[in-house]
């Protein structure tokens, strides 16, 4: 019984120590969490009011590596849709682009960042330093007119005489199921009147088709390309000559090489430079007689030197067949 009494008296102080600790445990937790929150909102209030002042050593660091502008931000565009592209990106894009082009010429998004990202500053400052030293090119970038559907009002056009420029423009147009509002605007040329001048490159392509007839099939946009090259001088249509050709037929290499790559070469060369002709002030004008005034030739029609070059080989299948 004496056991049993002593036994009971040591539970009931084991339970009243664990209440004891648990009691004191759960003031400590009270007080120092009531002086944490305290402390919490005392650095809140200092912080809204603009009383803390706390220095980050990361930003320390980056300001000692990189001054006061921070790494990797993009500089301010020079003008509404440029996007500003630091060089090792211009050469990753320039490295898709060209890919891209290569294996799939018919889009036009690999071609348009191709022409950008090749359309480096001293060509472009070379063809400003063209322009600026004549009046016509002074003018243009004075002017900075736009090719559109409503800027050269086509139904105009259509109602040309058949030798004038614009009703050669807007027949080749028809023709060929293609239109000025197609052309892409400049995004990643630096400089605004450099973009400009590339704009204007692009804008200007279609003209350079119609003055010479060339339609805008594989070996006709690379005869284009390579004409514009020597007259211009802008990378991506020397590329565009260089590389296109690879993906060709045997005979359609043999037509660029023996027919218009030598009209090409000769007559980008030896014409006047196309980068200033103002076309919108000249479409009523005879077009034999602005070749004439260029020195530009016309090559030979490159759709009937394919039919002519079809019916033979369908003549010589027949020939074949009958022996």
């Amino acid at each position: 019984m004496l056991t049993t009494t002593r036994s009971v008296i040591k539970d009931t102080n084991n339970v009243l120590t664990q209440k004891r600790s648990y009691i004191f445990s759960t003031l400590a937790t009270t007080l120092l969490g009531s002086a944490i929150f305290s402390k919490n909102n005392q650095l809140a209030s200092k912080m809204e009011n603009g009383e803390l002042h706390y220095t980050d050593p990361n930003s320390a660091l980056n300001k000692k590596l990189f001054g006061s502008k921070p790494p990797f931000q993009r500089r301010p565009k020079d003008y509404p849709d440029h996007i500003p592209l630091y060089n090792y990106e211009k050469i990753l894009m320039f490295l898709g682009s060209s890919i891209g082009s290569f294996f799939h010429p018919e889009q036009n998004k690999y071609i348009v960042a191709l022409g950008e990202s090749t359309a480096i500053t001293p060509v472009l400052k070379r063809l400003q330093r063209q322009m600026l030293s004549d009046p016509i090119g002074r003018q243009i970038l004075r002017e900075r007119p736009r090719m559109t559907s409503t800027s050269l009002d086509l139904d105009h056009l259509r109602s040309l005489p058949d030798n004038t420029i614009g009703k050669s423009y807007i027949t080749w147009l028809d023709k060929e199921g293609v239109s000025p509002d197609t052309r892409v605007q400049v995004r990643y040329i630096d400089n605004d009147e450099l973009a400009y001048i590339y704009q204007r490159y692009r804008e200007c392509h279609d003209f350079y088709h119609a003055i010479t007839g060339l339609p805008i099939i594989i070996e006709g946009e690379i005869s284009v390309k390579v004409f514009e090259y020597m007259n211009i001088g802008i990378p991506m249509s020397g590329l565009g000559a260089l590389f296109a050709p690879l993906r060709l037929k045997p005979s359609q290499r043999q037509r660029l090489r023996e027919v218009y790559y030598p009209w090409a070469i000769k007559n980008g060369l030896f014409s006047k430079p196309l980068i200033n002709v103002y076309w919108e002030k000249i479409l009523e004008e005879d077009v034999n007689e602005f070749r004439e005034k260029m020195g530009i030739e016309q090559p030979p029609d490159l759709r009937n030197m394919r039919k002519e070059y079809f019916a033979m080989k369908k003549l010589e299948k027949q020939i074949k067949s009958q022996q």
